[in-house]
């Protein structure tokens, strides 16, 4: 289906970007398709954001171009230090990504070792590691899994794993792929609580349309690598045009 270019119908929320600035986007795979059409986007301290659209829509490939997984023209910036091959090492420290199976990144034999693997590998002192691990672990209320086997828990459990992987680095930016999928509703719910507790500013992919209504102030939708609208999520859910033509459904 064609994108119906609606952004103009929604202004996007007024921030300066102090966290995350995305300006004019572009990037295409090796095969010449093209999954990013000059995206721009501002995220400032606190945002909540929810990022939708259909699959293929370019949303996973933004998400990795905020660490510099992947890198195309355009400038991004991240607490205001440029994406650049020089900060990429600082960048990455400052944006914590958490992928859709967990199992993709939690690859060490304890719980204990898959939260301290980024800050030793930062060269912290032991007392600090440990001290980024305990910290980690209670914002997931996990403090009691530190010695347990990683591969051995629940999905659910291996999500909020994957989260204090990444807020062991003390993120300034939090990205989440799709964090609900797979999750019974008692995982899911408990999931819900800790995104909405944690006070770190936020940008979760998600087709879970529920989970925005509940949680998002504000969403974002990408559609054949653009975005189409940025705006209050509760005026975004309310419009069925906008979501019937780019493959959403109103919860």
């Amino acid at each position: 289906m064609p994108v119906t270019h609606l952004s103009a119908l929604f202004t996007p929320v007024e921030c300066d970007g102090d966290v995350l600035s995305v300006n004019n986007l572009h990037f295409s795979y090796p095969d010449g398709h093209a999954a990013l059409r000059g995206v721009s986007l501002k995220l400032c301290s606190g945002d909540k954001v929810a990022l939708v659209g259909p699959n293929g829509a370019g949303k996973s490939t933004l998400m990795l171009h905020l660490n510099g997984i992947l890198g195309g023209k355009g400038e991004v910036e991240i607490a205001g230090m440029q994406l650049t091959k020089e900060n990429l090492p600082a960048v990455r420290a400052m944006v914590g990504l958490v992928f859709q199976n967990p199992d993709d990144q939690l690859f060490s034999p304890t719980v204990f070792e898959d939260v301290a693997f980024g800050p030793l590998h930062m060269g912290l002192p032991e007392v600090e590691v440990r001290a980024r691990v305990d910290s980690a672990l209670e914002a997931v209320r996990m403090t009691n899994y530190r010695d347990r086997l990683s591969h051995h828990l629940s999905v659910g459990e291996k999500k909020r794993i994957a989260i204090a992987t990444a807020l062991s680095m003390n993120p300034s930016l939090l990205v989440l792929d799709e964090p609900s999928a797979g999750l019974d509703p008692r995982a899911r719910r408990t999931l819900i609580n800790l995104l909405r507790e944690l006070p770190i500013t936020m940008l979760v992919s998600t087709h879970d349309m529920a989970l925005v209504k509940e949680l998002f102030p504000r969403t974002v939708v990408m559609d054949e690598g653009r975005v189409v609208a940025d705006g209050l999520t509760m005026d975004i859910l309310e419009d069925e045009a906008l979501l019937n033509a780019h493959g959403l459904e109103k919860p």
